[in-house]
């Protein structure tokens, strides 16, 4: 006797029903003798929350019980508050879209049904769970967008925000979400200026020409006036020449967008001047999702802050810059672009080897050798004993980037790549700080020349600044261990966190905004990612 296909069939979606009606009857949402009281409502915020393990799991620890759409006082605030952040959205950058007041008054008004009330309760949920997400930890996953963008953002899960907002006062719970720091702040109040300055016309024609300098008086020089004056550079004035007050005020704008401040309005200058309004507004935009990737986290009580558009490392204290210095970061090529993450500082090295990483060493000096066995004197090769490897005789030529056999190091010395000393935050892209024997690349306006790392111009005094708070004489102290000329390690007594952040807009207190260029084309990347998620630019009336 044989079974047909259509008998077995029926059999599996007989236990399949059988097995939900027992996880109804486990759940206690369906009628018993016990449980009469079961409804409708409740089995259908069972059968829709299963679609979302994170969202099934909140109602179960609930008893199914609605967050939304029951008709207690609390309910009706968690509705009134979705729906006033749902308007505000736009205002934080999201992608309004995905949640309008709306399309939330559209799923609670038709819901005719205790039925459709169960379904309109699990896409309330799911909806508030996704606006939670994007306006606490972004609209975009950094690692989707480059692979130098490798920070890790730390995400709720949709249970944990349920839960917190079921038992939190709604509006104060939507407000905490988004990032409290005064860069935010000061981002979503530069966000509106633009938009409303977007609405009026922008900043009026560009400058035409390729330099302008003091002294000079034509068409070109009124319209840069003009310009600085919409920007809010220069007050109103009606003088046509190139005179002080206007220098000043294109020195002013070359300090706020990273530039030479020589007073002349030469080609790169007048490139940023003429940069219009939604650029500005779109790295805004990129600015307050980048700080919403750092949401959460604790970024130091004491810190280092590198932002690699700006070409700058600080110190950070409490919230104020103690220590500043130019630096130069990873040149503009695939494999040597400086990537962006978080770590923790916890030793420097005075008199540091430099172990030469394998790409640089098959890539750049084994061409070299293969030319001549006695280039780059300077290095040593280390074969797999750790025994220095005599280049007499040696023919270089039959190794090539898979085979190549040694390490090369090279020792302590002021001519060593990395200078005298190098801050040691051990990651897995091996990053590091360090000085460097190049100082005339700190003299250039944009500073991208390494292979990666980053280099300091003043690594002593940033030294100094992080031994501080553990010897008494942090100069006599580094200086005692400096000559020796031994490497020598020196530990943090207290672990420093290290941001490296890509920032081309950057709030400033006291000032106007300042803008950097995007030297790796990563925010013109994640914009477009924004932008395809439902983020708009948008003109706003004042």
């Amino acid at each position: 006797m044989t079974l047909s296909y259509t008998r077995p069939m029926r059999l599996l979606g007989l236990f399949a029903s059988l097995s939900f009606a027992l996880l109804l009857l486990v759940a206690g949402l369906v009628a018993t003798p016990a449980k009469a009281e079961i409804t409708a409502f409740k089995q259908a915020v069972a059968e829709a929350a299963s679609k979302d393990k994170a969202v099934a799991a909140f109602y179960r620890s609930r008893g199914f019980e609605p967050i939304w759409t029951g008709s207690s006082s609390e309910d009706a605030k968690r509705r009134k508050a979705f729906i006033a952040a749902a308007g505000n959205a736009a205002a934080h950058a999201l992608p309004t879209e995905r949640y309008t007041p709306e399309m939330i008054k559209s799923i609670l008004g038709t819901a005719k049904t205790q039925r459709d009330l169960g379904r309109a309760e699990v896409e309330m949920s799911r909806l508030f769970a996704q606006f939670a997400q994007d306006l606490s930890r972004g609209v975009v996953a950094p690692s989707s967008i480059d692979e130098g963008i490798v920070r890790e953002v730390k995400r709720y899960s949709s249970t944990s925000i349920l839960e917190s907002f079921a038992k939190s006062s709604p509006a104060a719970f939507i407000k905490s979400l988004a990032p409290d720091t005064p860069e935010y702040v000061m981002l979503m109040k530069q966000k509106l200026v633009l938009e409303k300055k977007l609405a009026s016309g922008g900043w009026g024609p560009t400058v035409p020409g390729k330099k302008l300098e003091p002294g000079q008086s034509n068409a070109n020089v009124v319209a840069l006036r003009n310009r600085l004056m919409t920007m809010g550079y220069l007050k109103r004035t009606s003088s046509k020449t190139f005179d002080a007050n206007l220098q000043k005020a294109v020195q002013q704008f070359q300090i706020d967008h990273g530039l030479l401040p020589d007073g002349v309005a030469g080609a790169g200058t007048l490139k940023e001047i003429n940069t219009p309004v939604e650029q500005r507004l779109k790295s805004v935009m990129v600015a307050m999702e980048r700080e919403r990737w750092l949401n959460g986290m604790e970024r130091g009580k004491r810190h280092v802050w590198v932002n690699l558009t700006d070409f700058h490392a600080r110190i950070i204290d409490d919230g104020k810059v103690t220590f500043k210095t130019r630096s130069v970061v990873g040149r503009n090529t695939h494999d040597r672009r400086t990537p962006e993450f978080s770590d923790i500082m916890e030793h420097m090295v005075i008199n540091p080897t430099w172990n030469v990483p394998r790409s640089i060493a098959t890539k750049e000096y084994l061409p070299m050798l293969q030319r001549n066995p006695n280039a780059v004197s300077h290095l040593r090769l280390i074969d797999s004993s750790g025994r220095i490897v005599s280049r007499e005789g040696a023919d270089f030529t039959q190794y090539n980037a898979r085979n190549f056999p040694f390490d090369i190091k090279q020792p302590p010395s002021r001519r060593n790549a990395l200078g005298l000393v190098k801050f040691m935050f051990p990651n897995r892209h091996n990053i590091y700080l360090h000085d460097t024997p190049e100082k005339h690349l700190f003299q250039r306006e944009a500073r991208s020349f390494s292979h990666g790392c980053i280099r300091l111009r003043d690594p002593f005094d940033f030294a100094y600044t992080l031994l501080a708070p553990q010897v008494s004489n942090p100069q006599a102290y580094f200086k005692e261990r400096l000559d020796t000329g031994r490497e020598t390690v020196v530990e943090l007594d207290v672990h420093v966190p290290v941001h490296l952040v890509y920032r081309t807009a950057v709030a400033v207190p006291k000032g106007k905004m300042n803008y950097r260029r995007d030297v790796y084309g990563r925010d013109a990347k994640i914009f477009a990612a924004m932008s395809k998620a439902g983020v708009e630019l948008r003109a706003v009336q004042s």
